[in-house]
């Protein structure tokens, strides 16, 4: 009995012994991203230094700082941090409940139910206060409802229906994970033509609406949307750490999730709706942006393995850092403007994109 206690005991300290590092490792993370926090609040239009940040932040400065640092800062890299904390972690939620590297809210047609419910709210509803598109009389506008909660709206119905057809596709057709791929392409694909057959009937000021709101930008969100993504994020990222071994057990294979006792039905149910739900938010509130999803989970797996106890939690703040590097970034390049913060994760996910592609799908 001595040697078996004896060898279980060496077995759990060689385990503390190579997950210390990667707690190190992810303590290391958060302060850069507390940096990042620092230094996106530094630069732009209006430079600040560092002694007016911490009196703005602690309320004992007025004036244009007060409002540079509350007003337009702050909720900007506050939505980066939680958009980017949960497109990372619904992407590491659907790649490993359907055991595909390629999966993410962007390749399961996700984003392009969004756009697509916004440019159907913009054109052929007028959310905006747009008028005269060839989808919509001048009489309709009366009972249209003009604010800018519209457009947010649609584009969330847009991103549920999206999740709702593949989670149907999967539980009534009994797909696949492979198989939900690529019915999440096909989804694309669909929500893509429609969205391109809206703008057909649009006018010029419309068409530019819709681009723009595709581009994705964190600045346009306002403090209640962002309470509103944050607590839905915090719940699924208890979700996600509650069934941690769960997704390890689903990890090697549904034979072996059911042999230790996982319902792996209702778990990938579940979870995929959850991971839907967080980057339907995040899309209806700061538009497409591309690929974050597919690449901070992959950046994550490969600091820290394929254990969820800390796969999940890498997934996360790397997928904050990334968003919020990417959006400073933006404001850096263009000056007093913005690049869209979309366009440069799009630079930095595609390649990856086609390095797995290249690679044949192969973990």
């Amino acid at each position: 009995m001595f040697p078996m206690v004896q060898s279980e005991f060496h077995i759990i300290e060689a385990r503390r012994a190579n997950i210390r590092p990667k707690l190190y490792l992810l303590f290391v993370l958060f302060f850069a991203l507390v940096i990042l926090i620092v230094f996106a609040i530094i630069v732009g239009a209006y430079e600040l230094n560092l002694k007016t940040i911490i009196r703005a932040l602690i309320g004992l400065e007025e004036g244009h700082a007060e409002v540079i640092v509350w007003g337009i800062r702050m909720p900007r890299i506050t939505a980066a941090i939680i958009t980017g904390c949960g497109l990372g972690l619904a992407g590491m939620g659907t790649q490993s409940l359907l055991r595909n590297p390629l999966a993410s809210p962007f390749t399961l047609g996700i984003s392009q139910g969004a756009a697509f419910g916004a440019a159907l709210s913009i054109v052929a509803l007028g959310a905006g206060a747009m008028r005269g598109s060839a989808l919509r009389t001048a009489d309709a506008g009366s009972f249209n409802i003009f604010n800018i909660y519209a457009v947010t709206f649609f584009a969330f119905l847009g991103s549920i229906t999206a999740t709702v057809v593949i989670l149907l596709l999967a539980r009534i057709k009994k797909l696949s994970p492979e198989s939900i791929i690529l019915a999440g392409v096909a989804l694309s694909s669909i929500f893509t033509s429609g969205t391109i057959l809206i703008q057909y009937f649009a006018t010029e000021t419309e068409i530019a609406s819709v681009v723009f709101w595709t581009f994705g930008d964190v600045a346009r969100s306002n403090w209640i949307e962002i309470g509103v993504l944050s607590i839905v994020t915090l719940l699924v990222l208890a979700y996600f750490m509650y069934n941690r071994w769960n997704l390890n057990a689903v990890s090697a294979g549904d034979d072996t999730a059911k042999g230790l006792g996982v319902e792996t039905g209702r778990l990938r149910l579940a979870g995929m709706f959850l991971a839907a739900l967080v980057s339907a938010l995040a899309t209806a509130f700061h538009g497409v942006i591309a690929f974050l999803g597919l690449l901070a989970p992959h950046i994550a797996r490969r600091l820290t393995g394929a254990d969820h106890g800390l796969l999940i939690p890498y997934s996360c703040i790397i997928g904050s850092i990334l968003l919020l590097a990417a959006d400073t970034l933006g404001r850096i390049l263009i000056g007093s403007g913005s690049l869209p913060v979309g366009v440069l994760t799009s630079f930095m996910g595609a390649p990856l994109f086609l390095y797995l592609l290249m690679k044949g799908l192969n973990k």
